[in-house]
């Protein structure tokens, strides 16, 4: 079995319902989500996704560029399919399929990750009307937002909360 599914069958759906069972902090933050009109499941601040991701068996999806991850670093672990490739970004017309078979299917809980939150929402929203029901996407991003000096991780971020995380 590999890890995606032993991951994915460790948060499968409930025999007993149609949706999958979510730990209580993404039910929360989904039904926030769906009160509020989201495209997707909800955002997830950095801390949180690490929890959920190292200890609760949900996936973390890496939705960055795979020049993105080489040179910028990536969470170990973490899963990827680009949401766009290449240095101009362009955007990848199999990402739904690609996400389906990476993950495990459309009923997988998983989180979508990127540079600042702003892809992964794209993602997690494309995801979403493609038929996923657990998208969530993780704030903030791997990077954070650009700051007035025109640089990153100086006040929000995966990095900047001091998460896990490797560089090749």
């Amino acid at each position: 079995m590999s890890a995606a599914n032993a991951i994915a069958s460790a948060v499968s759906p409930d025999t007993s319902s149609s949706s999958p069972s979510l730990p209580a902090e993404l039910a929360s933050i989904k039904a926030d989500a769906q009160s509020r009109g989201l495209p997707f499941s909800g955002g997830v601040d950095p801390a949180l996704a690490w929890t959920l991701f190292s200890g609760q068996g949900v996936l973390l999806v890496d939705v960055r560029s795979n020049e993105e991850r080489k040179f910028v670093g990536h969470i170990p672990g973490s899963l990827h399919v680009a949401w766009a490739t290449g240095t101009a970004l362009t955007r990848n017309p199999r990402f739904v399929r690609e996400l389906e078979s990476k993950i495990g299917g459309k009923d997988v809980v998983a989180l979508l990750l990127c540079r600042s939150g702003k892809r992964s929402a794209l993602a997690a929203e494309a995801a979403t009307k493609a038929g996923f029901t657990c998208i969530f996407n993780v704030l903030e991003g791997f990077e954070g937002e650009i700051d007035a000096q025109q640089q990153r991780g100086k006040a929000d971020g995966w990095r900047f909360h001091g998460l896990p995380w490797v560089q090749d």
